[in-house]
């Protein structure tokens, strides 16, 4: 498998490509796991953001989308086989929590039918609660106890950068690391995207619309995100206990891949940042080909440099 790239493994636009392939996982895992509600709330998922669960709109942001949903999910599945394989002991439902967590981590950004202004965008600062109160609103019909949405909405703070982890009361230290895993497992999902550089312009216009940032345009955006990598850098390592180290062991079980491929998939992309916006003069937008985003902003937002 040398030479193979993160994108090369599971085409990830994909909804059931990528539920096949964490159902390899699971069995990996276990021949005997119990996959059911995961197959139930993965459909949920992709309904809620399609606009066909009863009661909300289709998703309407565009960097926080069904894409970036389904590869946290397939993050958080390839985190949680490399703990088991390092020793870490999971038991099957605690998997499903932890999956489940993250299908659901950023339902907070879907509009309720009744809700007709603007987009999902302008909940960017309290989506977090809002995905926990998803939970919390729709749990029992998920099948999960008040034991489980406890556990489920605790793991999905994990995703909120403003949210001081040590002051968080966990229901046990099994909810804790898939808490981290999960933390980890959204950020490696956004930054490894090929596209990660391109939907920054999209993530711009979320920010804009919810008054987060201090951004001046989708340029500053861009050269402020070169900060923002040794900013995740330190959080992935410390606040959340380096558990994308589990990468490597599922890579090597699954692909026979002795890398971690989310980890070189970030460090090509920065990379390449740096280099488009070392160009004098240039528009860094310019070198940001890949799929027609670029086109797609400008054809909807205009040039907000």
């Amino acid at each position: 498998m040398g030479g193979k790239q993160l994108s090369d493994l599971v085409e990830t636009n994909s909804p059931d490509a990528v539920l096949k392939e964490v159902q390899v996982i699971l069995d990996s895992i276990s021949p005997d796991f119990n996959d059911t509600p995961i197959h139930f709330i993965f459909s949920l998922t992709v309904k809620l953001f399609k606009g066909n669960y009863p009661g909300y709109r289709a998703c309407n942001t565009e960097y926080h989308d069904l894409h970036h949903t389904i590869d946290t999910f397939l993050a958080m599945a390839r985190l949680i086989h490399g703990a088991m394989i390092e020793g870490t002991g999971f038991t099957d439902r605690q998997i499903t929590l932890g999956l489940i967590s993250a299908l659901l981590h950023d339902a907070g950004y879907i509009q309720e039918k009744h809700d007709r202004g603007g987009t999902g965008s302008k909940y960017t600062a309290d989506h977090v609660r809002r995905s926990m109160d998803f939970v919390l609103r729709h749990g029992a019909e998920l099948g999960l106890s008040d034991e489980e949405m406890m556990a489920c909405r605790t793991m999905i703070l994990f995703t909120d950068l403003a949210v001081d982890i040590s002051s968080i009361e966990f229901p046990s230290a099994k909810v804790e690391l898939l808490g981290k895993m999960l933390g980890t497992a959204d950020l490696l999902a956004q930054m490894a995207d090929r596209t990660y550089l391109e939907k920054l312009l999209f993530l711009y216009h979320e920010f804009k619309e919810a008054n987060v940032g201090g951004y001046e345009g989708e340029v500053d955006l861009l050269r402020k995100t070169v900060g923002f990598y040794d900013f995740i850098s330190q959080r992935l390592q410390k606040t959340l206990d380096a558990t994308d180290r589990f990468m490597t062991s599922h890579f090597a079980s699954r692909w026979d891949i002795q890398t971690n491929l989310y980890h070189e998939a970030i460090e090509k992309q920065r990379n390449y940042l740096r280099q488009i916006l070392g160009v004098l003069d240039g528009d860094p937008r310019d070198n940001l080909k890949r799929g027609e985003i670029v086109h797609k902003v400008r054809e909807k937002y205009g040039d907000n440099g």
